[in-house]
């Protein structure tokens, strides 16, 4: 799959429509990159772009945006609630796909040093992209903000890292770099400003200073109020959501409100968000309250809820969470998952190699777990059957995680011979090229091993569950887990020789003997699991 890097820069302008409009558009017809969001704040004078696109692509695209903000926006003038320091404040590349760090890092370096030459501004490089350690945070760089800029552009630790240090009345100073996902996440309060910034200055990692940390950490955080909304809000940035989780935040500041006497109405995510931090989320609560909840959209609706991310605007996810957004603009369902299954089918007996043997396996193996899905539900939350709730609530999840684990194989499949056949086309005109392309094919065939062993796999941890089913599932279901354990097997199978086929022209011997060990005894379980189940239904009669 293509490289995919995201950048999101922030511009000193939240009000003037035409503005904002005009900068999306420079972003969004720069070739390649993709605009997923635009988020434009009134009170805090400031519009978020999101964008995402090659690494070459999503710096011209941060260029565009730029070189049509220099013309358009006027920091002499600029008033808002948020800190600022120019009018492309910041501008960080994160990596998405495919993308390293360091490849991120380089992106900043290139276009802080291209900003610099072409629009005679001072840049300052920040967070993963940062040549020393004090100027690795952007709270430190942005200190005494734009106002300050005059003094600050004086001192000798204050050298820009690319441009003169002379002052840029309309444009202040900008700040590039490489970062992971950072999530703006906002708390509402009905209270002063003042108050919120005392709980913010509780939580934030910073706290009060170095003596008075505060509780969470890689989490930055001031209050602020929302004229438009007559309310003030605990505005946070979580700099990596896996250290200090979302729902963590939002928890930690409902404590320290209720501490105060403070009503907490709800909470607003800033630009996008990675479904992970949702599902994260999500999993918190369904814990905390022992919930049964399986659907993914059901997860979200309710991490929605319990955070009241729709309290000031409607919160859809298909616009905010960023998987989804990329993928409904990249390919616009493009994926063999994404066809009708009438259309598969003909795709599959198409005189082409792919889709194949692999690909159906994988969509009988998720089918299997799709019916041994189905059989739990069918048998969960019932009058008759409700002694056996406590089961079912361990038995289905298994097969639900793994119908969309083993689907995802149906397309990986089709890609597995992508690093393969880019390694055919090297160049083997010297020893050394024959060398790395030999070395290169190699690599390929063991990635492509990788997807019908893993489906093997990933099968082979369903049996103890469909043969508990099959013990006490819904006797109606009968015949559906019968095909569900036939379904499994048969994606076994089909995994079995698939990997026996590339498996022939891997030279390591020691890598060929351990994986056709582990998938001859997955074969064998598969057998002697499926007549197990098979024989365990047969003699139920109730």
């Amino acid at each position: 799959m293509s490289k995919l890097v995201e950048c999101v820069p922030n511009f000193s302008e939240g009000n003037n429509k035409e503005v904002i409009d005009k900068i999306g558009k420079a972003i969004s017809q720069t070739s390649g990159c993709v605009l997923l969001d635009v988020d434009a704040g009134p009170s805090t004078n400031r519009t978020v772009y999101t964008f995402v696109g090659s690494p070459e692509d999503i710096i011209e695209g941060a260029l565009n945006g730029a070189r049509t903000a220099f013309h358009l926006i006027d920091m002499g003038k600029h008033q808002g609630e948020h800190p600022r320091m120019g009018a492309l404040d910041v501008c960080p590349f994160i990596p998405v796909r495919n993308v390293s760090m360091e490849e991120c890092v380089h992106c900043a370096k290139i276009f802080g040093k291209r900003l610099a030459d072409e629009l005679h501004v001072p840049v300052y490089l920040y967070g993963e992209a940062a040549r020393n350690e004090s100027r690795r945070s952007l709270p430190a760089i942005r200190a005494g903000e734009y106002e300050a800029l005059p003094e600050k552009l004086r001192k000798v630790e204050w050298t820009p890292d690319f441009g003169s240090a002379d002052f840029v009345p309309t444009w202040g100073a900008t700040v590039t770099g490489a970062r992971k996902f950072l999530i703006a996440y906002n708390i509402n309060l009905l209270c002063t400003k003042e108050l919120a910034h005392r709980i913010a200055l509780n939580i934030r990692e910073q706290g009060r200073g170095k003596d008075q940390p505060g509780r969470l950490n890689k989490v930055q955080g001031m209050g602020w109020y929302l004229d438009e909304e007559n309310i003030a809000q605990v505005s946070t940035n979580l700099l990596d959501f896996e250290t200090t989780p979302l729902h963590r935040v939002y928890e930690e500041v409902c404590s320290d409100a209720k501490d105060l006497n403070l009503p907490v109405v709800g909470s607003q995510l800033v630009g996008l968000v990675p479904k992970k931090a949702m599902l994260d989320a999500a999993e918190f609560y369904i814990k905390k309250e022992n919930l049964f909840i399986l659907e993914e959209d059901h997860k979200i609706r309710l991490v929605i809820s319990k955070l009241g991310l729709d309290s000031l605007s409607p919160f859809n996810p298909k616009e905010r969470i960023i998987e989804d957004m990329i993928q409904d603009k990249e390919n616009g369902g493009g994926s063999l998952t994404s066809l009708p299954l009438h259309t598969f089918v003909q795709k599959v007996g198409t005189r082409s190699a792919t889709p194949g043997g692999g690909s159906v396996s994988a969509a009988m193996a998720s089918l299997g777990a799709a019916l041994g899905c189905m059989a739990g539900l069918m048998t969960y939350g019932k009058r008759q059957f409700e002694e056996l709730d406590p089961v079912m609530r361990k038995l289905i999840p298994p097969f639900h995680q793994s119908m969309n684990e083993l689907v995802v194989m149906v397309d990986a499949d089709s890609l597995a011979f992508s690093s393969y056949m880019d390694a055919m086309k090297l160049p083997k005109n010297t020893a050394e090229e024959k060398e790395r392309r030999t070395t290169a094919m190699q690599l390929g065939l063991k990635k492509a091993v990788g997807v019908p062993f893993s489906l093997a796999e990933k099968v082979h941890s369903l049996w103890p569950f469909l043969k508990e089913m099959a013990l006490h599932g819904n006797l109606a279901c009968k015949s559906d887990i019968q095909v569900a354990a036939k379904a499994l097997e048969t994606g076994v199978f089909g995994a079995y020789f698939n990997v026996l086929t590339n498996l022939k022209d891997i030279t390591d011997e020691r890598f060929k003997q351990e994986v056709q060990e582990k998938l001859s005894f997955f074969l064998e379980e598969a057998k002697k699991s499926t007549a197990l189940v098979l024989e365990q239904l047969e003699k139920r009669t109730m």
